[in-house]
């Protein structure tokens, strides 16, 4: 190509580039003066600089221009509706959560089941009134029992008291099965405790999650849009080709696509996070994530947690409670072959009498000794069946202090891989967001084509939400790790 045809074509290139360029950009472009720079390059110079680059990317959660109607004009932003801590949320489920409430009013009915048996050891009172009425000289003459036939008139009152004296453990055995059941019911409600700050420490990392991912979202989206802008008006000037313009718009159409999932994760997240506080309304907050910049380090060997996990975990104590009751009700049911010696006593008066009656008050007083001898194995079926049972919580208990120890190890290995892809996850974003800087600076310049440039864009975005997603799992590891040690 000659020189003059050269010159010619960057001419109508410098026309093109100046006519992309803002008022006071191409002002300054044509008032400069440089015998030494080739006017072309001068303005690719000045229209690279004029190109939104990864730096001079609105923040974080601003909302962008969408190119598809409807998805990102009606985003509500995350930064809406009152603010909440990881610590206050835990405070109104425990408030809120009607599973709390019912584990509170089952551990209340099981400390009355104790005064239930425990009434069996106090004296019975009972008040009789009588008014008799009957033909003369009749006799009760049928009935399956031996008694006196002779029926009376009379009217009259009296007081009946019966007292326990001993059944030889049995009565005793029986209140402290009730009292360990009741036990088991309050360790049943704080396991109960433990499960919803495990849930809401869930909900709440998941919610904050979708946030930071609706926030990448609407980043990734203004990112591409603005550089869709620039291809398209670079296509208008011939300088680009009308593939460029449809790989654009395709990122564009993808960024929506992400937009719109982001909104909907997020308000399915907020909507479990409303359930577990015990909230009918669809209230949305704001979550203030207090674990600060640097996460702290996962946890050590599992072995050094295992006893402190055995002693605290609240439906390991409720099965050992369980364990006890089922040994105390199980010597009672031993001890129903022993006697029952009991203490009766009765009086009152009967103003209105038959003849017969000579006396107008009655007072006596005795002991009752019972011994069972035989009811067809009953009492050795009962006693059988509570020593299995007993031999069956057991063994519960051992099966889930496997299942503890299991459990609390698969946690820690978890926190562990989950604290190491923090890092992991990091450097892809690095490398990820210099390979934007890299690509967008080719691209201006004319060494890449479209396609490089939204590969680098796709893989930053990712990198961004394999990030956001990698802290916030740990921070769910963490949590899943103290439950399991029953903190």
């Amino acid at each position: 190509m000659s020189k003059e045809k050269r010159n010619r074509a960057a001419g109508y290139f410098c026309s093109a580039l100046l006519a992309l360029m803002p008022a006071a950009g191409r002002a300054q472009a044509q008032q400069a003066t440089l015998p030494s720079a080739p006017a072309p390059a001068l303005l690719l110079a000045h229209v690279a600089s004029a190109v939104p680059s990864e730096q001079n990317q609105p923040p974080m959660g601003t909302p962008a221009p969408s190119a598809v109607p409807g998805a990102a004009g009606n985003a509500q932003p995350a930064d809406m509706g009152p603010k909440l801590t990881l610590g206050q949320a835990e405070q109104v489920a425990i408030q809120n959560n009607p599973r709390i409430s019912v584990a509170r009013l089952l551990a209340l009915a099981a400390g009355q089941v104790t005064r239930e048996v425990r009434s069996v050891e106090m004296p019975q009172a009972t008040t009789d009134l009588d008014a008799v009425d009957a033909h003369q000289n009749s006799r009760i003459s049928g009935g399956p029992y031996i008694t006196a036939s002779r029926i009376l008139p009379r009217a009259a009152a009296g007081l009946s008291v019966s007292q326990l004296i001993t059944d030889f453990g049995r009565t005793h055995n029986l209140v402290l099965s009730a009292q360990s059941r009741a036990k088991a019911q309050l360790e049943d409600e704080r396991a109960t405790e433990l499960d919803i700050k495990l849930t809401v420490d869930q909900a709440f990392y998941q919610a904050l999650t979708t946030q930071a991912v609706l926030r990448v979202a609407r980043q990734t989206l203004a990112q591409r849009q603005a550089t869709g802008d620039q291809v398209s008006a670079l296509t208008k000037a011939k300088i680009k080709s009308d593939l460029d313009l449809s790989f654009a718009n395709v990122q564009i159409a993808q960024a929506n696509l992400l937009l719109l999932d982001a909104q909907n994760n997020e308000q399915a997240a907020m909507a479990a996070l409303n359930d577990v506080l015990g909230s009918e309304t669809d209230e949305h907050y704001t979550l203030v994530d207090e674990s600060g910049g640097s996460p702290p380090p996962a946890p050590g060997n599992p072995d050094a947690l295992l006893e402190t996990a055995f002693g605290q975990r609240p439906d390991l104590a409720a099965l050992n409670d369980h364990y006890a009751a089922d040994k105390q009700y199980a010597t009672a049911e031993r001890d129903l072959r022993l006697p029952t010696v009991s203490a009766l006593a009765a009086g009152g008066g009967a103003p209105v009498r038959d003849d017969l009656i000579q006396s107008s008050w009655y007072l006596g007083a005795g002991a009752n000794i019972s011994v069972p001898v035989f009811n067809g194995f009953l009492f050795s079926a009962d006693a059988k069946e509570a020593k299995l049972r007993a031999q069956a919580a057991q063994e519960n208990v051992r099966a889930l202090r496997d299942t503890i120890a299991r459990d609390l190890r698969t946690a820690v290995l978890n926190a562990q891989t989950a604290f190491e892809r923090i890092g992991v996850t990091q450097g892809e974003l690095d490398q990820a967001s210099l390979a934007l800087d890299l690509a967008q600076a080719r691209y201006k310049i004319g060494l890449s084509s479209i396609v490089e440039l939204t590969q680098a864009q796709l893989a930053q975005t990712q990198a961004e939400i394999d990030f956001t997603t990698a802290r916030y799992a740990y921070q769910t590891a963490l949590a899943e790790v103290r439950y399991q040690v029953g903190q």
